[in-house]
């Protein structure tokens, strides 16, 4: 497609703000309760199996996938269900959630055992039962992607290249065993030949740490990513590990994939969790986060339950500083995340950051005139044009917006960080996206 566009040199060079990359994780107390919401993932969302009043283990499903495009839900707690009512998500979607109030104990379900993974078959089942999804913040069911049978290299991101969050660098650094036994696993059982690591050059000490362990595996590489955002995106990083290309349409005539060109990608932070249930058997019901900002009394990287209020986890890192008033509450990243209208949210399993900013630094600078520098155009990944795309948006010209690909935007923020003007670039190409790709599933264009 674009045969002279390099993914891997575009992007924006972020300050990476990595502060609590050399704090241990803690473990977060056992809050008072959780609320667990059925659609933690991309596809659809599980059917609650527990009613109320009924007594839950760490490890109980409480939701069973609904449908092959889903994943199944499991009790971070051990305690009694309070309730399942609907739920307005962060985002304003609605789903229903399970609310347990917890017994302190954390007593693990006796059914949690490790399974017996013979084959690949046995392997995407044991996969489905872990409830894994991919955790980085895609939130995809991780089964079907290794499903695919045409993939020759396994791609872990290890890059985190959104400034602030180090939680997959505490993964690495923290359980490199469980990372090496999961990709182990993913390569023998899924028959893939080669595996690349990839993380961004600010991580020397995971570097040094994965090629020590990786020294003597077959296929398993090593590869050091240019500090530059957004290393982690999906295309990004196909191109700059394996050379490839990722098509805008592949052989389905659906959006081109990894797999249409070999790869599959799993999260540094996933493909440790699969270690971990191989191992334990106990399946994903808890999270680690990074909670930064100039408003939060202890910034440090915590492990919280899944389906933990952002509340509790704020009064768990010391609370808001008294002195600092609270701007905004962000969930993930400052270049991908979003903000939250409050505290009253709870943790999902592809959360992996809360910032909280203070107002000073919160306040949004006043967009002036598109003074069409082109800056924004220099900087995107995939090589698209948001000026002309924001014209034909304001048009609702379905033509132009096909033949400038909107729907190859991914959202990386890279645009509005760049606009000297300060415009809010990367939401009105979101927002044409989310037009141009509705009109699309209408079959009229």
């Amino acid at each position: 497609m674009f045969k002279s566009l390099k993914r891997s040199a575009k992007g924006v060079a972020v300050p990476h703000d990595k502060a609590t990359a050399g704090l241990a994780t803690v473990q977060m107390p056992v809050p008072d309760r959780v609320v667990i919401p059925m659609s933690m993932h991309i596809g659809a969302p599980a059917e609650p199996t527990v009613q109320k009043g009924d007594t839950v283990q760490v490890g109980t499903i409480i939701g069973k996938a609904g449908g092959f495009v889903s994943a199944n839900i499991y009790s971070s707690v051990s305690g009694t269900v309070e309730g399942i009512a609907p739920l307005r998500m962060v985002n304003g979607a609605m789903t229903t959630a399970v609310t347990i109030k917890t017994d302190g104990a954390q007593t693990v379900d006796p059914a949690c055992v490790p399974p017996t993974v013979t084959d690949k078959a046995s392997l995407m089942a044991a996969v489905q039962s872990c409830g894994l999804v991919g955790v980085g913040g895609a939130g995809f069911p991780t089964h079907v992607k290794l499903a695919a049978n045409t993939i020759d290299t396994l791609l872990i991101n290890a890059a985190e290249c959104e400034p602030y969050l180090t939680t997959d660098c505490r993964e690495m650094l923290e359980c490199s065993d469980t990372i090496i036994s999961g990709i182990s696993a993913v390569m023998k059982y899924c028959e893939i030949p080669h595996c690349i690591i990839g993380i961004e050059r600010n991580k020397p000490e995971c570097i040094d740490l994965l090629c020590s362990l990786v020294r003597k595996m077959p296929g398993v590489t090593v590869k050091p990513l240019p500090m530059r955002y957004p290393q982690g995106a999906e295309k990004t990083l196909v191109e700059t590990c394996t050379g490839r290309e990722v098509p805008q349409v592949g052989p389905s005539g659906k959006p081109g994939l990894p797999a249409d060109v070999g790869c599959v990608i799993m999260n540094v932070t996933s493909v440790s969790t699969l270690g971990k249930y191989l191992k334990t058997g106990i399946p994903l019901v808890s999270k680690r986060l990074t909670v930064e900002g100039d408003a939060i009394v202890k910034p440090q990287n915590i492990e919280v339950p899944i389906g933990t209020m952002y509340s509790d986890v704020i009064a768990a890192c010391g609370g808001i500083k008294e002195d600092v008033p609270l701007g905004k509450i962000i969930f993930g990243g400052p270049m991908m995340g979003g903000a939250a209208p409050g505290a009253d949210f709870p943790v999902l399993k592809q959360n992996n950051g809360l910032l909280l900013l203070s107002k000073a630094a919160a306040i949004l600078p006043e967009p002036s005139a598109c003074i069409r520098c082109g800056r924004c155009i220099e900087v995107c990944p995939m090589g698209l044009e948001p000026v002309a795309i924001a014209e034909a948006f304001n048009n609702k010209d379905f033509d132009v917006l096909k033949a400038r690909c909107v729907d190859l935007c991914v959202a990386c923020g890279s645009c509005s960080y760049a606009c000297p003007a300060k415009r809010p670039v990367s939401q009105t190409m979101t927002l044409a996206k989310g037009w141009y790709m509705g009109e699309l599933r209408k079959g009229g264009k």
